[in-house]
This record gives C-alpha cells, sequence and structure tokens, in this order.
C-alpha cells in the first residue's frame, strides 16, 4: 500500500510516499480502506521529534481516518461495507489501509461525506471535551476562540451554538481568515491586531465567558483579561510556540479559571469516554446542527504539503489528505 512515511525527524518536508506492506491484524482491529485521513498539529511535532510521544522511525503519519470497513471482529459496532470515521491515534493514519481498535471506529452519518468524515475526530472531540467537559459551557454563554479559521478554531466555530453558545467570537489574522470564519459560524469577527479593544467593546465591556485558546503565546494575558466574572479560558496547544505563563493573582481579581484541556489524556483515564462523545456529537451531526467541516484538501502526493500547512499557519480550516 502507498503511504505518507517518517524516516527522518527533519519536519513536514522529509515526509515521503512509499510503499510498505499492509498493517498487520490487531485483536479486536477494524479493517479500513481509507478513503481520507486527517492532519492535526502533532503531526507537525512527530515530524520533527518535539512531540511527547516519538514513535519509532520510520512511522506513518496521521491518526483519524474515514472509510470503508473491510474485516470487522465478532461483537463490533460496524460491520464490513459500512462508512466509519476511525482513531489510529498517533499513526498509521495517511496510508490505502489502516487498523483501528473497534472501541474507535464509529458509523459516520450518512449526510457527512468521507472527506469531511476525516476530520471531524481529532478536532470535534477535542472541541467536545473543552467546550462540555472541561469548560462547562452554560446556555447562552459567549465563547471566544482564537486561532478561528484553523482546525480547531473552525471546530469550535461549527458545533459552539449547538452546545448552547449564545455568541461566538472569532479572532483571525486577516480578512481571507474571516469569511471562513464567518462561513463556520461566528457571530462576530474581530482581527488579531486589537482584539482585545474590540472585544470590549462587542461585550459591552463585561467580557466573555469562555476562551478557547489552541495558539498560547503573548496573546495569553489579553485573554485573561478579556473573561467576564467567573470565565474560563482553556488551554489547548501552543501553535503560536510560546508556552505562556500565568500570574496566578490575576486568577483572584474577577474569580476566573485557566483550564488545561488534553483531551487525549482525558480519554486514556476514562474509559468509555469516546463513546460517550461521539453519542452526543453523531446525532447533531445527523441533523444538521452542526455543520459537517469543510477541509482543505490535499492528494496522498502532497501529504508533506499538508502538513507544512499547519506549521506555518496558512491552512484555512482542517487539513485532511485524501487517498482514494
Amino acid at each position: 500500500m502507498r503511504a505518507a512515511q517518517v524516516s527522518k525527524l527533519e519536519g513536514p518536508e522529509s515526509i515521503e510516499i512509499v510503499d510498505i506492506p499492509e498493517p498487520a491484524p490487531m485483536p479486536d482491529g477494524v479493517v479500513i480502506d481509507v478513503h481520507a485521513a486527517g492532519v492535526a498539529f502533532p503531526d507537525v511535532l512527530m515530524s520533527r521529534g518535539l512531540y511527547q510521544i516519538k514513535p519509532e522511525l520510520p512511522f506513518v503519519v496521521g491518526g483519524e481516518v474515514a472509510g470503508i470497513v473491510r474485516e470487522a471482529p465478532a461483537g463490533a459496532q460496524v460491520r464490513p461495507g459500512d462508512r466509519v470515521v476511525a482513531l489510529t491515534l498517533l499513526g498509521n493514519a495517511l496510508a490505502e489501509v489502516a487498523v483501528a481498535p473497534a472501541s474507535q471506529v464509529f458509523a459516520l452519518p450518512d449526510a457527512v461525506s468521507l472527506e469531511a468524515g476525516a476530520g471531524l475526530l481529532f478536532n470535534d472531540l477535542t472541541v467536545h471535551c473543552a467546550l462540555k467537559t472541561r469548560g462547562r459551557l452554560a446556555e447562552g454563554e459567549t465563547v471566544l476562540v482564537h486561532g478561528a479559521a484553523g482546525g480547531i478554531g473552525t471546530s469550535t466555530l461549527r458545533m459552539a451554538s449547538a452546545f448552547g453558545a449564545g455568541r461566538v467570537v472569532a479572532v483571525v489574522s486577516s480578512e481571507e481568515k474571516a469569511e471562513v470564519a464567518r462561513a463556520n459560524g461566528a457571530t462576530d469577527v474581530v482581527l488579531t491586531d486589537g482584539w482585545a479593544a474590540a472585544v470590549k467593546k462587542l461585550t459591552g465591556g463585561h467580557g466573555v465567558d469562555v476562551v478557547v485558546d489552541p495558539v498560547g503565546g503573548d496573546r495569553f494575558t489579553d485573554s485573561l483579561r478579556s473573561l467576564a466574572p467567573a470565565g474560563r479560558l482553556l488551554v489547548l496547544g501552543f501553535t503560536g510556540g510560546e508556552i505562556p505563563t500565568v500570574r496566578v493573582n490575576r486568577l483572584l481579581l474577577n474569580n476566573i479559571d485557566v483550564i488545561g484541556v488534553g483531551w487525549g489524556a482525558w480519554v486514556l483515564t476514562h474509559p468509555g469516554y469516546l463513546a460517550e462523545q461521539w453519542a452526543e456529537v453523531e446525532p447533531l451531526l445527523a441533523s444538521g446542527r452542526i455543520a459537517p467541516p469543510r477541509p482543505v484538501l490535499y492528494p496522498l502526493d502532497r501529504a508533506a504539503e499538508a502538513v507544512a500547512a499547519l506549521e506555518n499557519r496558512g491552512a484555512l480550516g482542517k487539513v485532511v489528505v485524501t487517498l482514494r
């Protein structure tokens, strides 16, 4: 089979398309003919050996797929021929065939294409964890999201209203990204230059209830200042490069929270959580209350370019690689 493989830790440009054997069967594993695979920021870090999990070289990039079941074990919730999405977790996704544990394979609603489905699980389930499990989003609250034209950002824009948000404010760096944010459901859009003052004006000085921050960097302190009393700042990552620090006295002033959102770690320590998440998200996708992603598509031959688009922050939406 053809696959996108990292054999040396020199970044996205070192990703090569190679012919390798199909993956070996695993106990309770579902074999999937992959039509599309999602790309996420951990793939960038893994290609440079900078992620906390370091697979042995060479390894296949990616952690989420959409495709058609070829084989499924007895007792699995899916059958051969079913359209599915699945988590291979970190690695083994950007290949023509993947194997995933049955507990990490889910039937895809008919309303969602395979290409869009490949962009669902990592980002949408991370956002579900952020807003529902960790962020305690309440009906009518205002959510602000940084990096709103990226993968996590567009997922937040698509999902927040379905989870009860009354207003969803997108922070973006250009007018082009502002259009992406509006198309994905932002009720308000502000540019990064002067964003804090713009948000203060939008909210009449009250502030926002929840900040979703996958960026980090120098906007972190202003995010704290932009919170309403009892507001929550959700830390999802540091695509901006710098890991900020918190002066904890700021938390006292307005009774605000800084909350880590480590979706993968939560999944590993809460058995059954993935299934609980999908049981909440899938009906909303099937009914159209949550719109499917609008992924940016790259063919497998351009997999290195797809991963690089995340590193250089040029991606507008979720990045997906097509294989069939």
